[in-house]
């Protein structure tokens, strides 16, 4: 783990200035700012907010497009989220195929993502695999040439909370990254403004060992096409640090660390015998740690406020002033509109999947000072930006 840390803080000081993170003492903790100081303090990046340079700050991600209203990582999901007005949509989390291309799906196993248990020609590659320590059966990316996926077509991932998405099954088809990286230029020259991208490495240290390394697989797309700057409007992210550190030393894209719950570790962490947790990466000492290699976090948003044994939301967390200490974005994940997802408070009426008060969950969350989140539903997410910043 020692050697895996980076020797080149220049690169990561480089990238923070394109950033545009500001840093904040221990006396510049955003919780209960006035509406006017916090509207003051969240503008566009690069004159005074934080975040990504150009983009508004609180920054709507799009989470894998606009998946609350279509099938996720889609051409669809990501022109939606577009048009709905996401500032990035996280195109990408990317998945290499048994040919070594790189596809978008949100897991390596897509029984629940694609039609692929409707095609009788590849019963036979079901199979059950050891997925970052966990025992998981279906069919996976790495057993299928890029040709075979193709002639698979996309579902709802979750059905039973969105049946409404599942009116777009089998429309599209799955994307390579490859392909993501041309819509990408497309669309922006269409809209006469960038588009920004957000791709995931998803458990890179399982592909590593199966040889498909998934690190040189993104630098090489990203240099094709002259988007390993670290004024690219790609922004990568992983949840395995040495993921991150492997990148920092490759590209010069702007790196996110995702952090999940605090008691868990990252598997890059479990593989090589690093006892440290989530919650030992938060402490001042790990965000500095952090800091020396990326540019943001990407927390999962019971890190910034947990939640009560009630499932309504407790007291904030140092976390934002922690990291904004350091120099660090935060990008948390992922606000949804539908009930289930939203903290007990916020939940309204009967049904279970209807939606609930999302826009004050957006406000509580915002109050934080976080400097963007992922979102499910662009459009639900600009809507509370406006309200937040009195707009």
């Amino acid at each position: 783990m020692e050697s895996d840390r980076t020797n080149q803080p220049s690169r990561a000081t480089g990238r923070r200035a394109v950033l545009g993170a500001a840093v904040l003492g221990a006396g510049g903790a955003v919780l209960g700012l006035p509406s006017a100081a916090r509207a003051a303090d969240t503008r566009t990046a690069g004159s005074g907010g934080r975040g990504l340079k150009g983009l508004p700050v609180p920054t709507i991600i799009g989470h894998r497009g606009a998946s609350g209203y279509r099938p996720e990582h889609t051409f669809g999901s990501y022109d939606l989220a577009l048009e709905l007005g996401a500032d990035i949509v996280e195109a990408g989390d990317l998945v290499p195929t048994k040919d070594g291309h790189l596809v978008c799906r949100h897991e390596p196993e897509i029984g629940g993502t694609t039609d692929v248990s409707s095609h009788p020609e590849f019963a036979g590659r079901k199979t059950t695999k050891v997925l970052d320590g966990v025992s998981v059966t279906g069919w996976f990316t790495e057993d299928f040439t890029l040709a075979e996926l193709k002639t698979l077509r996309a579902v709802e991932r979750i059905p039973a909370n969105r049946p409404h998405n599942t009116l777009y099954n089998g429309r599209w088809e799955i994307p390579t990254f490859e392909e993501v990286l041309k819509w990408q230029d497309a669309r922006t020259r269409e809209r006469g403004r960038q588009a920004w991208i957000y791709p995931e490495l998803k458990h890179p240290t399982y592909f590593r060992r199966l040889g498909l390394d998934p690190e040189q697989r993104v630098a090489k797309l990203l240099r094709k096409y002259g988007k390993d700057k670290r004024n690219s409007p790609v922004v990568l992210q992983s949840f395995e640090p040495t993921s991150i550190q492997r990148l920092n030393r490759i590209v010069d894209n702007p790196l996110v660390v995702l952090l999940d719950a605090a008691g868990t570790r990252p598997y890059d962490f479990v593989a090589t015998g690093d006892p440290r947790t989530v919650a030992d990466l938060v402490t001042p000492k790990g965000l500095r740690e952090i800091a020396g290699y990326a540019q943001g976090i990407g927390p999962t948003l019971d890190l910034v406020i947990p939640k009560k044994s009630d499932g309504t939301l407790g007291e904030p967390t140092r976390l934002v002033a922690d990291a904004h200490k350091v120099g660090l974005i935060l990008h948390p994940y992922t606000m949804r509109n539908e009930n289930p997802f939203l903290p007990a408070e916020f939940r309204k009426g009967g049904d279970p999947d209807g939606y609930g008060d999302v826009f004050g969950a957006y406000r509580t969350y915002f109050a934080t000072g976080i400097d963007g989140v992922f979102t499910d539903n662009a459009d639900t997410g600009v809507l509370a930006r406006a309200d937040f910043l009195g707009r």
